[in-house]
């Protein structure tokens, strides 16, 4: 029998706010983007995401720039520690029900997301989605980069990227479950098989009758 996948996006969906928004503040608070000016030019960037107008490479080429003397090692202690005590206390209770029903249910789960990699991968550990993906970025010589490696899970780059997910599991042949809150993943909601807007900007609420997507208020 054909077993279904839910995909979830991450930020304003099953976690209420922007992790990467929330990883630069404790960037600054911990003194490691020691720019005074970090915290304010990310949120003046992320304002462009929001209406589905950000340059992601221009994004991650600031968002990058306090880790990039740091070895990965490093960065990802920081990134856990962030989620723990930062990120997953946002947890939506809604999402947290889900993700007990699936996983009792035995149901496969996947997160993908367009903040970084090692920040999503950490949040779904803890959790407990087995499977995410976000935007991968080159390392060199054991430490970041600003670049992006392979596809950004960005807009139609998350089509993208499940495609090639489930080209190397072929055992996931059910239907796709999408979750999602943002605009820019328009592209993955007319893709998956059946769609669910959770508190959704403006601009993806304009798409949910005619495309009869259940609009879910989690919070």
């Amino acid at each position: 029998m054909p077993t279904p996948l839910y995909v979830f996006d991450m930020d304003d969906t099953l976690i209420d706010g922007d992790c990467a928004m929330i990883w630069s503040e404790y960037l600054a608070d911990k003194g490691i983007a020691s720019d005074p000016d970090f915290v304010a030019q990310d949120r003046l960037i992320m304002s462009r995401y929001a209406s589905g107008e950000m340059d992601m490479e221009d994004y991650l080429d600031f968002a990058m720039q306090p880790l990039l003397t740091l070895p990965t090692e490093q960065v990802q202690r920081l990134a856990d520690d962030c989620v723990a005590t930062r990120i997953v206390p946002r947890l939506f209770p809604q999402a947290k029900a889900l993700i007990k029903q699936l996983t009792d249910e035995r149901i496969q789960m996947l997160i993908i997301s367009a903040s970084v990699s090692f920040l999503v991968k950490a949040v779904a550990r803890k959790i407990g989605v087995a499977e995410a993906m976000g935007i991968d970025m080159v390392i060199e010589n054991n430490h970041y980069t600003t670049h992006i490696l392979g596809t950004p899970s960005y807009r139609e780059g998350k089509v993208t990227r499940l495609h090639e997910w489930l080209a190397e599991r072929p055992q996931y042949v059910g239907q796709v479950h999408f979750f999602t809150d943002s605009i820019n993943d328009l592209p993955l909601c007319l893709h998956a098989d059946f769609t669910y807007l959770v508190n959704p900007c403006t601009r993806l609420i304009h798409y949910a009758q005619p495309q009869q997507w259940p609009i879910l208020k989690w919070g």
